[in-house]
């Protein structure tokens, strides 16, 4: 890997030669800006105000604009007559335990290697009493124009530093937090913990960008000659708002349970209770109700009997219905023997 940055650790009075490597890469598809209508790229040209003629890098200095508008040249030789003792320096000023650093405060990432082989030992040092002390090192040092705020602290064998943000370069989180009070009752803080453990812990190296992948995919797709990849099916904006923060919690402790195997499907998630509540027992009229629905349904039944009853007696023949019905039968048996003809005899 290259190095960014050549300097040394200062640790006390030992100093300790080393190189610094970008320890972080980012994979981002970056795109070109094209005009849209015949596709040919747009590139920017830095053009001085005043002239209006193009400027090569060359000829670009610094400056510094007063709140009036004013520019303040400002040159490298001003810049470097600075006094500033951690130009080539990491300056080691504490060694504190990692919780004391603000997760707010983490910057870009470094891996310092040491820079050559008398480097090695008090590398090697520094390193392991980190490693024993089970603390981070906190240090300034200088790095594109400005002085920094760092944390080492060791990744494997290797010593790595964080670049770390000034404390008043932390914002205060002012109007950000709910303005109107929020009660959590105990039910929802126990599902909440149950689904917590349900969800559990998580590789972090088998995490990746989804997104990065459709993208390379989507362009791979339009290189080959196609239209890229097609669009997922609409979806219902969801509300801004849990209407029933305690079936959303349940469902999802369902769901995550079911996801890793853990529940058959259409099991109840498990909840504690709140201790102190009990039943409410049912009233009177409840019961009063509940006797005449059955009486109701009792009822019922001898009501079908008796209409099927009346059915059953208007279907049955009576006895001038049945002669008149075997007079027609005789009548037509009659008719049909004088029909058929008479067999001839040789």
């Amino acid at each position: 890997m290259r190095s960014i940055w050549n300097g040394a650790i200062s640790f006390g009075l030992v100093s300790i030669p080393i190189k610094l490597v970008n320890a972080t890469e980012s994979h981002s598809v970056s795109f070109r800006q094209i005009h849209a209508e015949d596709g040919g790229r747009i590139r920017y040209k830095k053009v001085c105000e005043l002239d209006g003629e193009e400027v090569s890098q060359a000829e670009i200095g610094k400056a510094y604009e007063d709140a009036d508008g004013t520019m303040i040249p400002i040159t490298e030789e001003d810049l470097a007559a600075l006094p500033l003792p951690t130009a080539k320096t990491i300056e080691i000023v504490a060694f504190v335990p990692a919780g004391d650093i603000d997760p707010l405060q983490m910057d870009a990432a470094y891996y310092l290697s040491a820079n050559g082989v008398p480097a090695a030992k008090p590398y090697t040092l520094l390193r392991e009493a980190l490693k024993r002390s089970d603390k981070v090192a906190v240090a300034k040092y200088a790095l594109r124009g400005r002085e920094r705020l760092g944390m080492l602290r060791v990744v494997d064998d290797v010593i790595a530093m964080h670049g770390l943000l000034w404390p008043d370069e932390i914002r205060a989180p002012e109007g950000v937090a709910p303005e109107n009070p929020v009660s959590v009752r105990d039910a929802e803080l126990d599902l909440a913990d149950a689904l917590m453990a349900t969800l559990g812990e998580v590789d972090m190296s088998t995490l990746h960008d989804d997104y990065r992948t459709a993208v390379e995919e989507m362009i791979a797709a339009k290189a080959e000659g196609g239209e890229g990849v097609a669009a997922p099916s609409p979806q219902e904006p969801g509300g801004g708002q849990v209407i029933d923060l305690m079936a959303a919690l349940e469902n999802s402790v369902r769901a995550a349970k079911q996801a890793r195997g853990e529940e058959p499907e259409g099991e109840s998630a498990d909840v504690t209770p709140l201790k102190g509540r009990t039943r409410t027992p049912k009233s009177t009229d409840t019961k009063k109700s509940t006797a005449k629905t059955a009486a109701k349904k009792t009822a019922a039944p001898a009501r079908k009997s008796t209409s099927t009853a009346k059915k059953t007696t208007a279907k049955t023949p009576t006895k001038s219905t049945a002669k008149s019905t075997a007079k027609k039968t005789q009548t037509k048996k009659t008719q049909t023997k004088k029909a058929t003809p008479r067999k001839r005899t040789a």
